[in-house]
């Protein structure tokens, strides 16, 4: 189930000519099978927009993204589809407002032509903590949290080997964050996922992640164990300032 990626040199920019916006220049870096690689920053150091051309959400990129040693560029659809999934930032958003979960996690099942469709479904919702009877339910009768389960189930749906997650905890309450962030460690636990987390926060990756890349102004300036938090073992100016920033605001509110 694992999987390896490997992004090289990946570059993209936005708008043309003189006026053009170099939002990437060059990021490279590697994600070992089962690990959960975070990337954090100020907002707007490319984050996300790294997720969005791994994905090929955004796909006039530069540069490779490698999948077990495959572009995503030379994946079919279906296929790249398959091997990997993201889970968005917004819960509110990222579900259709007129659509039932049934609806939801019916879609993709019927697009790559699955079968047990009724049995997928149902071990889909309860693989996120939600019962059955949820199925029938709309987005409007959904919590926050409830919400990003029914995303997070559409993801693991078609059981793939890579989980792309945008914050995927930073619009909810708080008591609510932290039970999806267990969430998603059991279920990397359960099933070996590799995960690649954009996150803001410090104590996420903490949490979460077995390393992690610091970025600043669409570059990578360091990739860090873990450890390198609680120790702040980093070298680059910047990451230091940025885990010194983060380790007196948790003593603060300690």
């Amino acid at each position: 189930m694992s999987v390896s990626v490997e992004i090289r040199d990946l570059s993209i920019s936005f708008g043309d000519g003189p006026a053009a916006v170099k939002v990437l220049p060059s990021v490279s870096f590697s994600v070992k099978p089962g690990e959960c690689f975070g990337l954090v920053g100020e907002s707007g150091s490319g984050k996300s927009t790294v997720l969005r051309c791994v994905s090929l959400l955004t796909d006039f990129w530069k540069g490779d993204v490698l999948i077990n040693g495959k572009s995503v560029r030379d994946m079919p659809l279906i296929e790249r589809c398959r091997k990997l999934q993201m889970v968005f930032q917004d819960p509110y958003g990222s579900l259709h407002p007129r659509q039932s979960v049934r609806t939801v996690l019916n879609e993709p099942l019927t697009i790559h032509k699955l079968t047990d469709k009724e049995e997928r479904m149902q071990k889909a919702i309860t693989d996120v903590g939600l019962p059955v009877s949820f199925l029938d339910r709309f987005p409007h009768q959904l919590s926050g949290g409830q919400r990003q389960r029914v995303a997070i189930a559409r993801a693991l749906i078609l059981e793939p080997s890579l989980l792309l997650l945008d914050e995927p905890t930073s619009a909810l309450d708080v008591s609510v964050q932290a039970e999806i962030l267990n969430l998603l460690q059991r279920l990397r636990e359960e099933r070996g996922f590799t995960y690649i987390m954009v996150t803001h926060d410090l104590a996420v990756v903490d949490h979460m992640c077995d390393r992690f890349a610091v970025m600043l102004r669409g570059e990578v300036t360091e990739v860090l164990p873990r450890d390198a938090i609680a120790r702040n073992g980093a070298t680059h100016p910047y990451a230091r300032e940025l885990i010194a920033a983060s380790l007196e605001y948790e003593g603060v509110n300690a």
